[in-house]
């Protein structure tokens, strides 16, 4: 899914009424249900079914999930505004990559264990592919980026171009099974358990075989308060302090190309490692065109994550929102709702 940078709740005017919903209704978008079926598809799709989370941990977890499927929602309408839509031809290949080689029927048996069908996986990939392709069209197609400025950048950050020994430039994600004394990323979003860490490690790895942007998830998801803001982005790491790094880290770095991204895990904590390039030794100069696209990519980066939070809050903000389950939540005083009870404001059948 995408990642949104926002956090729970509704846009209300003092003293108004809430429109009844259904008993069945977990929010409400501009009149448009998002119903308990669809979150529990959600979810399922998602959660790591080989961890037990308690009934506080699933709540939270599918809070944040209702997020995002409220985001998807407003993205849907947008993207039916500009006449956006994700091919037949699109969606067979996510959904192949999704499958991970499993054989067909070995994929189908998982998901009937999920409480899932193919269509459900398919629908929910397709709302994930529109979403992004709205935010490319709407924040990617507007950034630019000019010769001067790549040109200052350079200048002012030559040093970061001059490859001393051989190195491995990186990016990583930060996942931990403690409350973290600062969070530092978009989302809010922090596992507090090993179980949680586990579900989230794979909801991320989920989202990045199926096209997610790595420096995106890092910026949203990330629990190292000091890479997280720069979308993991960890500069070059001379392969002589790799040699002294633990096994796991090292291996999952020497020797692996540009664009692999593998889970390094350190007891119940793991981090989420991506080469970005591969470097000799030398000095760098804006005629080597790995070094341009480097610096163009980068303020690419910085612009398009500044415009992509503007962007989401501001249609965040314009959407009609009711979260009827952050207010289940929130009425029910610290213990865990039952969430078979009919939905406030819900008309008796």
């Amino acid at each position: 899914m995408v990642p949104i940078a926002l956090a729970a709740g509704c846009r209300s005017t003092p003293g108004a009424v809430a429109p009844a919903v259904s008993a069945d209704a977990m929010a409400v978008v501009d009149g448009r249900e998002i119903t308990r079926a669809d979150l529990d598809k959600a979810y399922n799709r998602v959660r790591d079914s080989s961890q037990t989370l308690s009934d506080e941990e699933t709540v939270t977890a599918k809070l944040n999930l209702l997020n995002e499927l409220i985001m998807q929602e407003i993205l849907k309408a947008k993207a039916d505004t500009l006449k956006i839509d994700v091919s037949e031809a699109e969606l067979d290949t996510a959904y192949n990559n999704a499958k991970k080689n499993m054989a067909d029927a070995v994929f189908e048996q998982e998901l009937k264990r999920r409480g899932l069908t193919p269509l459900d996986m398919r629908d929910g990939l397709r709302r994930e592919m529109l979403s992004q392709k709205v935010i490319d069209k709407e924040v990617g197609g507007r950034i630019t980026v000019t010769d001067k400025e790549i040109t200052d950048f350079f200048n002012a950050n030559r040093a970061q171009f001059n490859v001393p020994e051989e190195a491995y430039h990186l990016a990583q994600i930060v996942v931990t099974p403690v409350r973290e004394a600062q969070v530092a990323n978009g989302t809010g979003d922090d596992a507090r358990s090993p179980q949680e860490a586990a579900a989230k490690v794979q909801m991320l790895m989920e989202r990045l075989k199926a096209g997610a942007s790595f420096q995106d998830l890092a910026v949203g998801y990330s629990e190292d308060p000091e890479s997280a803001p720069r979308g993991g982005d960890l500069g070059f790491v001379p392969v002589s302090r790799l040699r002294q790094a633990p096994p796991p880290l090292r291996d999952a770095v020497l020797n692996k190309a540009p664009g692999s991204v593998n889970v390094v895990s350190t007891g119940s904590a793991y981090t989420i490692v991506l080469v970005v390039a591969h470097e000799t030794a030398g000095q760098r100069d804006l005629s080597v065109p790995a070094v341009r696209d480097n610096v163009t990519q980068t303020l690419r980066g910085r612009r398009e994550t500044m415009l992509r939070t503007a962007y989401l809050t501001l249609m965040r903000n314009d959407a009609k929102v009711v979260n009827v389950l952050a207010r289940r939540v929130n009425e029910s005083q610290g213990s865990v709702p039952n969430l078979q009870l009919p939905a406030p404001g819900a008309k008796s059948k």
